[in-house]
């Protein structure tokens, strides 16, 4: 639904709506299975690769008609390439690695500034977003890399 409004009916707010729904929804499902111990080793790998692909569509969609701005979007995404070729050659030796609190943190930031992003094409105070976007986007993107780094510190170590 959120690429048929990105694409099919140019509705970037609501898109950007749908996404930040998607985004609490997910953290408010997570929240939970770890609340009332309902984490499972599958879901401790589809998780983070669910968030991934839901922020590769949001940035890459959004890079393809103009609304995420092309060098945070290729910040994010080039961070995914990496931690994504990093997490293939850990399990490709039979290890997971483990998701940070920080990591945690700078997705749920970038929940927020990508769907930001998104609603300030829309007509309901569209600056006050941007400037959301922006900052949110900002922060998220130098967390995101931040952790990045400390992934490869612990891929470097074993």
């Amino acid at each position: 639904m959120f690429a048929w409004f990105v694409f099919a009916r140019g509705e970037y707010a609501a898109a950007g709506w749908l996404l930040l729904v998607i985004g609490w929804t997910d953290w408010i499902d997570g929240y939970l299975a770890r609340r009332l111990d309902q984490v499972s080793e599958l879901g401790k790998i589809l998780d983070p690769v669910a968030d991934r692909l839901a922020i590769a569509t949001a940035v890459i969609g959004g890079m393809v008609v103009g609304v995420i701005p092309l060098l945070l979007g290729l910040g994010i995404t080039a961070r995914e390439v990496a931690v994504g070729i990093g997490t293939i050659v850990v399990a490709s030796k039979g290890g997971r690695i483990e998701v940070r609190w920080l990591g945690k943190l700078a997705t749920f930031i970038l929940y927020g500034a990508i769907p930001a992003f998104y609603v300030a094409q829309g007509d309901f105070i569209p600056t006050v977003f941007l400037v959301i976007a922006w900052v949110l986007g900002v922060v998220g993107l130098v967390l995101y890399w931040w952790v990045a780094g400390l992934y490869a510190r612990d891929l470097w170590a074993r």
